[in-house]
């Protein structure tokens, strides 16, 4: 008998499902404190939660049983994953099954926004009637700009259309043909904004999206435009907000999520021009249904057959296949985070070929972990061998893989190509005494680097003085050169530098790097 607590309130279709599982056992106590969790949670093969449960490593090392934790939903901020993967147990959420609901609250703010419905509301309530002051607008043939074009972006993507409005949208990694599905154009994330008639944010919370909507980018939109945020709270700097809605330089805004939840002494509730809801993404009947159910049948799922569906945690290999394997993914994930961080457009495909030795193991291990190396930067939610490959998936990232037991002059050789839409980036990589990853070329380019630490790579014209300008701009401002390798390509007159830094570089040393006459392009890359 396999017991499960529910330590969070469930909908009752999750729990009746559960119910009519044999061989299942569940138990529902909410409101637990960590200490009480403990107490219960070594009986337990599985725990089902939402948000209000925190499964910290305290709880996890009390599960002595402990297989699975399910969310219901999508978040994880509340489970401590490492611990959990430390600890041997998968963690699974529903990334998917809430999000027609978020998608419709998005466009009903739209409406609510267009059409002044609250405020008309309560002056119908007063014994008003001021149909001229509150004179509307029509979104049909309005442009609709998004920014995140995830599951939930799509979806308001094909709403949008729907409405006959024109749909724009800006994600830098997802590739034209997926845009195109959905009957989105893709814009930059300048166009974007300066185009919208409605911004609608639905793209993940991170430190690179933290503030994405701040004061530079309020400034530039037009001053009939909407903002709405129905995905996360810090994408938008609500100061600059406040600002921007006081002096009328937008609009209005619709919020449902805040940095600070709820938002009671948040300047932005004495306007008029912006409305709130608490929160209600995730907060309908259907949706409440749905992740209940979800969560409720990938973890009796995972309990009797060990399929891991939405897992975000769980290896692949069997403990004699991963030692046999370990080295040749590291490396991979290498290449693919530095491939990351080298080209300029979506990646289209993936390529990734094994040499030597590296092709006596499974490639789909290390091909996938090049993937996890690709994009697990680009997400909020984490991203590793169990998941990534529906991420690519969805992306629009396609995978290639090739064998051969030719040497390629090295014992083991991994080779990773990212093909964008008109050209491509690839690397290869090697290992040293079988354990020590070295980068070995980019492009055409051979270069023998260590990869570890923050990297910069140039591209420069292959002629005397540029690489003492570019020590000169360095140490100029206290930043150590640790290693240095160049190498030049026959075809043409440039070199490659690939400098090991001690420090990482702002975005203003950067440009003084750039600006040197005779450097073309240049790249960081932190390891």
């Amino acid at each position: 008998m396999k017991k499960i607590l529910i330590s969070d309130k469930l909908a009752d279709d999750g729990i009746n499902f559960l119910n009519r599982q044999e061989g299942i056992q569940i138990h529902i106590q909410t409101g637990l404190s960590e200490e009480e969790l403990c107490e219960l949670i070594p009986e337990y093969d599985a725990l089902l939660i939402r948000s209000g449960s925190k499964v910290t490593a305290k709880v996890l090392k009390a599960g002595r049983k402990l297989k699975v934790v399910g969310r219901a939903g999508i978040g994880v901020d509340n489970v401590d994953v490492p611990a959990a993967t430390e600890q041997g147990v998968i963690v699974m959420n529903t990334p998917d099954a809430n999000a027609t609901t978020t998608a419709e609250l998005a466009l009903a703010h739209m409406f609510s926004l267009s059409r002044n419905l609250p405020e008309a509301n309560q002056s119908v309530k007063q014994g008003k009637w001021e149909r001229s002051r509150l004179m509307g607008a029509e979104i049909s043939h309005k442009t609709l700009a998004i920014l995140g074009f995830g599951t939930i972006g799509r979806i308001v993507a094909q709403r949008g259309n729907g409405l006959k409005m024109r749909v724009i949208a800006y994600d830098p990694f997802v590739t034209p043909e997926v845009f195109a599905e959905y009957g989105a154009e893709p814009v930059s994330l300048e166009e974007l904004i300066k185009q919208a008639d409605y911004l609608t944010l639905h793209c993940p919370m991170m430190e690179k999206t933290r503030g994405i909507i701040g004061a530079e980018q309020l400034t530039m939109m037009k001053k009939s435009a909407f903002l709405i945020n129905c995905a996360r709270g810090g994408l938008v700097d609500e100061d600059a907000l406040y600002r921007a809605l006081n002096n009328h330089e937008i609009a209005g805004a619709a919020l449902d999520v805040y940095e600070h939840e709820p938002p009671k002494d948040s300047p932005l509730l004495d306007l008029s021009n912006v409305l709130f809801t608490p929160h209600l993404g995730a907060s309908t009947r259907e949706a409440q249904v749905a992740v209940s159910v979800e969560i409720a049948r990938q973890v009796v799922t995972y309990l009797n057959s060990g399929e891991a569906v939405n897992a975000l945690n769980l290896p692949r290999l069997s403990a004699e296949e991963l030692k046999k394997s370990r080295q040749f993914m590291m490396l991979a994930h290498i290449l693919g985070k530095m491939l990351a961080n080298l080209v300029d457009a979506p990646i289209r495909k993936l390529e990734v070929g094994t040499y030597g030795k590296a092709a006596e193991v499974a490639i789909r291990p290390i091909s996938v972990e090049a993937l996890v190396g690709l994009l697990a930067d680009q997400f909020s939610t984490p991203v590793n061998s169990v998941n990534v490959e529906n991420i690519a998936k969805r992306q629009g990232i396609s995978l290639i893989e090739t064998m051969t037991d030719e040497s390629q002059g090295y014992l083991s050789l991994i080779k990773v190509t990212g093909y964008c839409e008109d050209k491509s980036v690839s690397l290869e990589g090697a290992l040293l005494g079988d354990c020590h990853p070295r980068l070995v070329s980019i492009d055409q380019f051979e270069i023998e680097v260590v990869p570890e630490g923050t990297l910069l790579v140039t591209r420069h014209d292959d002629k005397p003085g540029v690489i003492s300008a570019i020590s000169s701009v360095l140490g100029e401002s206290n930043i150590n050169i640790s290693r240095m390798q160049v190498g030049m390509a026959d075809e043409q007159q440039q070199a490659m530098a690939v400098i090991s830094v001690s420090e990482p570089l702002d975005e203003k040393l950067v440009q003084a790097v750039c600006d040197i006459a005779a450097v073309h392009t240049v790249k960081q890359i932190q390891l």
